[in-house]
């Protein structure tokens, strides 16, 4: 791994990510070809957040924050910084003095590939994190990584300035490239949602709206009565 900083990487508008973040993570993942979902380990440290914002990228050493540190600096309004250590960890590495700091900075929330701590604190500042642990265990600032360089995180590739959504459902990742495209399809998705929503209020069923019914024989569903079920087994 290059110990490098990347300085001022494209990012995709700021205003689109945010457009983006209000649709969701589940509409916008939808809206992508189901891709770019970062998984289920991925939870929110408080219940409540959502948030759109373009990728600052960091690759820490387990149990090491310095890059954390380095990449502070590197962050602006609308960022989510997104943080992934070289190999497996679970140690706190961010917490609410880094909030503070980022939150002074405009950026909008952090993924981490790691742990967080200082849970309580972050709700109560209403700082958004999402990680795959909660650890009070401490860190080192002694080893050199990479900021705004490509990273894996979760199986997915996130690239500096592609769109992190993120919220209850989880984080989900929209290549910077693909913005326009996933914003007009999260769109259209919305509107026919607020359609089903207001067919299943009347009482519709999703067997009948989404033209399931005549498929239940390709399916091989068939129906029978409880009496000829019970006869049936009692064979």
């Amino acid at each position: 791994m290059q110990n490098i900083v990347v300085t001022d990487p494209p990012r995709a508008s700021i205003e689109d990510a945010a457009r983006l973040g209000e649709y969701g993570v589940a509409t916008v993942h939808e809206a992508a070809g189901r891709v770019g979902y970062l998984g289920p380990r991925l939870r929110p440290a408080w219940p409540g957040a959502r948030i759109g914002g373009t990728a600052v990228t960091v690759v820490c050493w387990p149990g090491d924050n310095l890059m954390i540190h380095v990449a502070v600096e590197q962050c602006r309004a609308g960022d989510v910084l997104v943080v992934v250590t070289n190999s497996p960890s679970t140690d706190g590495l961010f917490g609410e003095l880094f909030a503070t700091a980022l939150r002074q900075r405009g950026v909008r929330g952090v993924v981490l590939g790691c742990g967080v701590r200082d849970v309580a604190e972050l709700q109560e500042m209403g700082f958004p994190a999402w990680s795959t642990a909660v650890s009070a265990q401490g860190s080192v600032k002694a080893t050199a990584g990479a900021i705004n360089v490509p990273i894996v995180l979760e199986g997915q590739v996130v690239h500096p300035g592609d769109v992190i959504v993120a919220d209850d459902d989880g984080v989900t990742c929209v290549p910077r490239g693909r913005v326009p495209e996933v914003l007009t399809a999260s769109a259209a998705r919305l509107t026919k949602e607020q359609d089903s929503r207001e067919a299943f209020r009347r009482g519709e069923l999703g067997l009948d709206r989404y033209g399931l019914r005549s498929r239940l024989d390709e399916f091989g569903i068939t129906y029978i009565s409880y009496e000829d079920y019970i006869a049936k087994e009692d064979r």
